[in-house]
């Protein structure tokens, strides 16, 4: 098993939020993945945070030659954090990964359409560009409702890549749903 490395110094689980994960692929290490591989991991990752009572989203943070920084998973449940959706834990590996704050060149992998908060986040830390699965249309900020990423009045554009595995990242949402719906549970 291959482990991306601790974020920072504090031992406590939340300055952790989960970001980091073990990879049963050692060849990740180092190698460049490409759009589709890149998303296989983030889809390992929402069966996690499907697994573990979060919406299943996930996903991974590529540097600009495609070698995987971190992976993040929603964990909002999980943490009781409203904040920790994947693309905001993963972005907040990566940064800790590298050092910075500022991830220029870096790609954002995402099984569904980042909502605002996530589109302003890719924005924020100058992510080059983010590729998501499944779009949104309660929340996507990405195209299907807004598009935060071409905003001109911002200070940074962000590429999209849409429709990535989009059957898979959505098939694990319905999933998810369904069975949330059929246990009385209210949807999110």
């Amino acid at each position: 098993m291959w482990v991306l490395p601790t974020v920072g110094s504090n031992p406590t689980p939340s300055a952790h939020a989960g970001a980091w994960t073990a990879v049963a692929a050692p060849s990740l290490h180092n190698a460049t993945v490409g759009d589709d591989e890149a998303m296989e991991l983030a889809l390992v990752e929402a069966r996690a945070a499907g697994a573990s009572g979060d919406v299943p989203v996930g996903a991974a943070v590529l540097d600009r030659h495609g070698v995987l920084l971190a992976l993040g998973r929603n964990r909002r449940e999980l943490d009781g954090d409203p904040t920790a959706h994947a693309e905001v834990v993963a972005i907040r590996a990566a940064a800790g990964a590298v050092g910075s704050w500022r991830l220029d060149g870096s790609v954002v992998v995402v099984t569904l359409e980042p909502c605002p908060m996530c589109a302003g986040a890719l924005v924020a830390a100058r992510i080059a560009r983010v590729v998501f699965g499944a779009a949104d249309a309660k929340a996507g900020a990405c195209g299907s409702i807004y598009n935060l990423c071409a905003d001109p009045r911002l200070n940074h554009e962000v590429a999209v890549t849409a429709g990535v595995l989009a059957d898979q990242g959505g098939a694990l949402l319905a999933e998810f749903f369904a069975g949330r719906r059929g246990g009385g549970q209210r949807p999110e």
